[in-house]
Order: structure tokens, then sequence, then C-alpha cells
């Protein structure tokens, strides 16, 4: 059952979102851009990032409830798979997003404590951050942010579950931007 569950949240996962939209108008934003919603962003506009970054959470729900339904135990497996399947996509010749929107919408299935708990604190650093202490060390927010909040979020997924479904996808989508950092995961 674990292999299936991987299988199907994998190729789910495979269903970029980015480079489906761009395709469809006849491009590939993977020639200039990652095909996440921030890289949607950049390339088509707000309300085209706002649909890719809804459809690649909305594949994250699905591949969490899939585990749910059939492999309540090992959640982590879809989370896996689906984030797997997003950043080295089977359709897109292994060549994808970064996994955020699909870990989150897994991770707001399979761990929903942890995801809102993590979430809150990074929207409450941001702006924090922004406002004290940007100009200085002058790094963006974002970045920041997600290292001020993951050390939380790994102690809430230890007391309300999670940790293996955070662990699994933070896993692939520290692979991948290794890759990207080094230039061997990039653009198509």
């Amino acid at each position: 059952m674990a292999f299936l569950v991987l299988v199907l949240s994998y190729l789910l996962g495979s269903l970029v979102a980015g480079v489906l939209y761009s395709r469809a108008r006849g491009e590939d934003i993977r020639d200039r851009d990652l095909p996440g919603g921030s890289g949607t962003f950049r390339q088509y506009g707000p309300r085209a990032a706002l649909m890719v970054g809804v459809l690649d959470v909305l594949k994250g729900i699905a591949a969490g409830l899939l585990a749910r339904a059939l492999l309540p135990e090992a959640t982590w497996v879809a989370t896996l798979g689906v984030v797997l399947g997003h950043c080295y996509p089977v359709f897109f010749r292994f060549r994808g997003g970064g996994g955020i929107a699909p870990l989150l919408g897994a991770l707001a299935v399979t761990a929903p404590v942890t995801l809102g708990g993590t979430l809150l604190a990074a929207l409450v650093l941001i702006p924090l951050y922004r406002v004290t202490l940007q100009r200085r060390v002058g790094m963006n927010a974002v970045p920041v942010a997600t290292a001020l909040a993951l050390p939380l979020g790994l102690w809430l997924a230890t007391r309300t579950g999670g940790l293996a479904d955070l662990l699994a996808g933070g896993s692939v989508m520290a692979l991948r931007a290794a890759h990207l950092l080094t230039g061997r995961g990039g653009r198509a």
C-alpha cells in the first residue's frame, strides 16, 4: 500500500500547475523562472500566481487525503511523493518547482497544528524583521523568517504530530534547493 500511495502522490505532484499554465500560453516558464507561485507572479502577474499557487496547494491536500484514507499510519509517504513530484516531475523532464505549495497542502491535512503554528510565527516575524533588522542585515525577510520559524515548526511537530511529514517534504525541498544553487537543477 505504501508504494501505491508514493507513486500516486508522485504522479499528482508531477502535475506542476506553473508549467501547465505557461504551456497553455504557448511558452515554458522554466525557460525564464521556476514554475511555482513566485515565478508565475514574476512572469504572468498576480492572478496567474494565485491560480498556480492554489492548484499546487490542492495537489498537496489531495495527496494528504489519499494517505489518510489508504495509509493513515504513514502519511509522510504521500508528503514525500507529492513534493518529490513537484520538484522533479516525471511529465516535465524532472525540472519543477521548489515544493513549498504542495508541502503546505499536505501538512494542512497531515499536521495542521504544526503548519498553523509555523505559518503564524513566520507571519509575525516577517514584518517585525522588516521594521527592525532588514536594513542592517540586508537579507530578504522570507528566508530569515523561515530560518527562525522552522525550529518552532519542528518542536510543534514533535508535540502535535507531523514530524515525519515535515522532514520528508523538507528533505526533498532541501535537495531541490541544493540542485538549484549549484546549477544542476536549472531551467528547462
